[in-house]
């Protein structure tokens, strides 16, 4: 049987939220029970640096991550899961890399071309508060990818070039020093929802919009309340199409809730009470684990131990993996 190594990774750069568990937990947990695939889940703490300097935000948001793969079911035994600080040779890799990737191919990168184009919008400098984290960051992400030959890589849509640009990379290196790197693939999944957040922007940190995924009920009711909606009175017949709250609905519901749902909008269910119902699919689905999520996090020391144990797991792989390239670009003993 043919092993195929996935990696997924989530950024420590805040609480966990909906947006999170349906485009990343959810389906990398479901894709780790299958006897078939080698998977690879970890905190990019390293990625959280370029965008937050807040010493204690980034500790906390990293204990809440490991927390919540741990409580929604992920088997530390049956998969990897490592804090990316924990493998070292993951930032050695990196610079190696930086040394032959081409430096056209960053400029072209999404979130630097972003700063940019918003820099001079502004009036400013072009590169004003732009860090070299934010600048090589694809360096940073094709690391992670290739120091353990991840053949396939689940993306949202708006990940995809870094997964290319990581290809990229590994094929220059390969034609230089010998074909050392998989190359990798990414992966996207069309029934893989991008969640919507409460302003119906993409549901994301940035932008302040989240559901928080663990919090008391209550407060999850509260932001599920807060979800954007039109004017249409109870009794108004409701677009779907264009609807948060519908969105969510699917994310969590199955076809047959699905259709009945698409059924009440049509009859004009008022929004008070899809939100309602909203709330009780939702906290249904992630009551069971919440119990377990706010035991892990008072327990700092059995998660430590599951991630340093994962990590002890990954170190001959990822050293076997760059003593190959160091040996391949020059870095060798003299005899």
């Amino acid at each position: 049987m043919s092993i195929v190594r996935v990696l997924t990774g989530i950024t420590t750069t805040g609480t966990p939220h909906l947006g999170n568990y349906v485009g990343a937990i959810r389906p990398a947990i479901e894709a780790s029970k299958d006897v078939s695939t080698e998977a690879y889940l970890f905190l990019a703490d390293f990625h959280a640096l370029i965008k937050n300097q807040a010493p204690d935000q980034v500790a906390q948001s990293s204990r809440e991550i490991a927390a919540t793969w741990l409580a929604l079911g992920l088997d530390p035994e049956k998969t990897f899961f490592y804090r990316q600080s924990d493998v070292p040779e993951i930032a050695e890799l990196s610079w190696i890399l930086s040394c032959s990737a081409a430096k056209g191919l960053m400029n072209r990168a999404h979130a630097y071309k972003a700063a940019v184009q918003a820099n001079e919008v502004a009036g400013e400098d072009p590169d004003f508060a732009v860090t070299m984290g934010l600048f090589s960051y694809p360096i940073l992400m094709a690391a992670d990818i290739l120091i353990f030959n991840a053949h396939k890589v689940p993306v949202g849509r708006d990940q995809i070039q870094h997964v290319e640009m990581a290809r990229d990379i590994a094929q220059r290196f390969n034609h230089h020093y010998g074909d050392i790197f998989t190359l990798p693939e990414a992966v996207t999944d069309d029934n893989v929802a991008v969640l919507q957040g409460l302003d119906g922007r993409k549901m994301s940190k940035s932008y302040g919009n989240t559901v928080a995924l663990f919090g008391t009920p209550k407060q999850l009711q509260k932001s599920i309340n807060k979800i954007k909606t039109n004017l249409l009175e109870p009794g108004d017949p409701k677009d779907t199409d264009d609807s948060t709250v519908f969105q969510i609905w699917c994310a969590f519901a199955s076809d047959a809730e699905r259709d009945l749902m698409r059924a009440a909008f049509a009859d004009g269910i008022a929004w008070g009470e899809a939100k309602k119902q909203l709330f009780e699919r939702v906290n249904d689905e992630l009551a069971p684990a919440r119990a377990s999520y706010e035991r892990l996090m008072a327990a700092p020391s059995e998660v430590e131990e599951i991630l340093q144990q994962g990590a002890d797991r990954l170190r001959p792989k990822s050293q076997a993996l760059i003593q190959q390239v160091r040996r391949a670009v020059g870095l060798r003993a003299y005899c």
